[in-house]
């Protein structure tokens, strides 16, 4: 009997473990333990997403909540040690970049248990992004290296790790939004903006996310940002559903005349609470654009073939650019504005799909645990 233990904590965790589950529990001979560490805490970025993806509930929430970097790294890393200790896992699988994700790794793999990381190898070279640094780190103790791009493969081997830890596997994020496609299309979300009346063709809108640190907490940056996209905004209405990070910053640099009154707007930049994952794929799936900070958006809006502009200096998911609709405009008001007005002068160009991001990732990651398994 395997026993496989996952570890999620933030909302981008839940969309990349749930084929994994799904396909696990097909197993008989695999027991597999669930654990929320509560990074994301509140409903609306965590509960609802289980009930969305039909994911299990975890088996262990370790409830840690908020707090800086280190305070929160810590408090996962003690929380879950006596977890580790009492169910004793031959594997811990741990997915993306976020503060649960590099926790769980350095407590697993000090106490000798082999991790596997989903997601691997992806690469900003901006080491300013506490993501860059938990995926570098995340990656240096893994046994097991499942690759969403080629860019990945080619960053961990220019890293010097072994080619026989590196599996190229395709794109979970990209499993979960094939399979619950269908389920967003009937979600009612586009209704209540307004932008969609008796199932009739969408009036343009744009969807704006912003989280980064890097983004929110420089007044200056955050200014400009709003700035820009309230010009867009003139011309079409952009609905922003407001990470709670965002919105203290907001609120805390007094720019809330930046956002329109969302009970009676029908232009502007709107803001909305946090939305469940069927309702933000419904959102994106009929913008006439995408504006996002967002890793995982920029690899969906890819292969929902939505014009996406990536409101950062760099990406560490290139295929988005290369082959998908992506286009990094970093953060100078003038260039996202003009970048803006491009998307809306110029027909959507057909993307391509990026290898392997096919809805099939989930399986060859799962076949690939049973493997080596079989050889340990």
């Amino acid at each position: 009997m395997q026993r496989l233990l996952s570890v999620v904590g933030a909302r981008p965790n839940f969309m990349k473990i749930a084929p994994i589950v799904s396909e696990l529990q097909k197993l008989s001979e695999v027991q597999h333990f669930l654990v929320h560490s509560g990074q994301h805490y509140d409903e609306a970025l965590s509960g609802s997403f289980f009930s969305d993806l039909n994911l299990p509930k975890p088996d262990v929430n370790l409830g840690v909540g908020s707090g800086s970097h280190a305070v929160q790294t810590a408090e996962i890393m003690r929380r879950l040690e006596p977890v580790l200790l009492d169910w004793k896992p031959q594997m811990v699988l741990v997915v993306g970049d976020v503060n649960s994700t590099i926790a769980a790794a350095l407590t697993a793999v000090k106490l000798g248990i082999d991790v596997a990381h989903v997601e691997s190898g992806l690469r900003s070279f901006d080491m300013t992004m506490p993501e860059e640094i938990n995926r570098k780190l995340t990656d240096a103790v893994s046994t097991l290296l499942f690759v969403t791009e080629q860019s990945g493969v080619n960053n961990l081997k220019r890293e010097g790790v072994p080619e026989e830890k590196i599996f190229l596997v395709g794109n979970v994020m990209i499993d979960c939004l094939l399979r619950h496609r269908e389920a967003a299309s009937r979600s009612l979300i586009l209704d209540r903006l307004g932008v969609r009346r008796n199932g009739s063709a969408c009036l343009p809108y744009a969807a704006l996310t912003l989280h980064r640190p890097s983004n929110v907490e420089n007044a200056r940056t955050l200014q400009g940002i709003l700035t820009a996209v309230g010009n867009l905004a003139k011309d079409l209405p952009v609905f922003f559903p407001v990470h709670p990070r965002t919105r203290k910053q907001i609120d805390n640099f007094g720019f809330g005349s930046y956002l329109a009154d969302s009970r009676t707007a029908d232009r502007g930049v709107i803001p909305l609470d946090p939305l469940g994952y069927l309702d933000f794929l419904s959102l994106n799936a009929q913008a006439t654009m995408v504006l996002t900070d967002s890793g995982g958006v920029q690899e969906e809006t890819t292969v929902l073939g939505v014009p996406c502009l990536t409101l950062r200096e760099n990406t560490e998911r290139p295929a988005t650019v290369e082959l998908g609709t992506n286009e990094v405009v970093g953060v100078d008001p003038d260039r996202i504005l003009a970048a803006a007005r491009s998307v809306l002068n110029n027909p959507k160009r057909q993307p391509r799909r990026p290898p392997l991001w096919d809805g099939k990732a989930a399986q060859r990651i799962v076949q690939i645990l049973r493997e080596h398994r079989q050889s340990a």
